[in-house]
């Protein structure tokens, strides 16, 4: 059998792979997870492996439980979605913010606090700052400006009834401004 470091190949694939597991809980993210498991499954089927199996075919074994069992992991970690984030709507810029709705998570006001967006993509916590009144903590909002996606500016959900529909329209009307180019006055 080959041997590193005073270790046979299958006990070094199991400390190898046990290693990568470890690391993985302190860098959670699937670095290292199916890695780990593959190198850990591979060096449990080695030693399990006779020894009168010959060199070659040892080696040829353990290969093929490293790519079945990395493929295996790999599934299985995309399939079930351990870390979170795949049944998640992911935002593309900060105005697919604008009308999200969420809570807030540290009391808002004029200059500060912290909400929680329903979808707000792979981290939905947010810097937030109040449009009116200051909102307490755990009171349902909706983002009224995203503000270039850093700090949010968010509205009561509750008090958005008193808007009345005039305010509303102007609302639309200036996004709709804000959406369109501007035409060259010169050229009209």
């Amino acid at each position: 059998m080959v041997e590193l470091l005073g270790l046979d190949l299958p006990t070094l694939l199991l400390l190898a792979g046990a290693g990568l597991v470890v690391a993985e809980a302190f860098a959670p993210g699937a670095h290292f997870i199916v890695l780990g498991i593959a190198l850990l499954g591979a060096g449990l089927v080695g030693l399990a492996l006779p020894a009168s199996l010959g060199l070659f075919a040892t080696t040829l074994v353990l290969a093929a439980t490293v790519m079945i069992l990395g493929g295996v992991a790999m599934y299985g970690y995309r399939e079930f979605d351990f870390y979170g984030g795949k049944g998640t709507a992911q935002t593309s810029d900060s105005d697919s913010l604008r009308g999200k709705t969420g809570r807030v998570t540290e009391r808002v006001t004029g200059t500060g606090g912290q909400v929680k967006l329903d979808e707000g993509g792979f981290n939905p916590n947010f810097q937030a700052r109040a449009m009116d009144e200051p909102i307490p903590k755990g009171t349902q909002i909706i983002v009224v400006d995203p503000g270039g996606g850093n700090v949010l500016t968010v509205a009561n959900y509750e008090d958005l009834d008193e808007v009345d529909e005039i305010d509303r329209e102007l609302a639309r009307e200036r996004d709709r401004a804000d959406e369109e180019p501007e035409q060259d006055l010169d050229t009209a």
